[in-house]
């Protein structure tokens, strides 16, 4: 049987830049990094942005790869993978929160002292 080619594309890419990318953000998260929530955004949004082609290749080929018993489909299909788009979804809302919260302190008026 024929490779996908948009899936073997996807997931050398996730093999070569996003997992190594991953394990940086995660390091730069537990030591509390300048730069984590910047790394947290771009991991979110590249694997956000792979699950969104994923499921829209998949849905053009009129679901060919899944089997269509209800269960299987449903639970399995978009149930489970769903999570690859819920987590990175969340991820993305609080990198974007503490980056807009770390903008908004850095952006107030600074007063001289006399």
């Amino acid at each position: 049987r024929r490779s996908d080619d948009f899936t073997v594309a996807m997931e050398t890419v996730t093999a070569w830049a996003w997992g190594p990318l991953s394990l940086l953000t995660f390091l730069a998260l537990l030591r509390q990094h300048p730069a984590r929530h910047v790394l947290q955004l771009v991991v979110s949004l590249g694997q956000l942005y792979g699950d969104v082609l994923y499921f829209l290749t998949e849905a053009r080929a009129g679901w060919a790869h899944s089997d269509p018993h209800p269960l299987y489909f449903w639970g399995y299909f978009v149930g489970l993978n769903g999570l690859w788009l819920l987590v990175p979804a969340l991820l993305l809302l609080d990198a974007g929160h503490q980056l807009a919260t770390a903008q908004r302190g850095h952006d107030r008026p600074r007063h001289k002292a006399h």
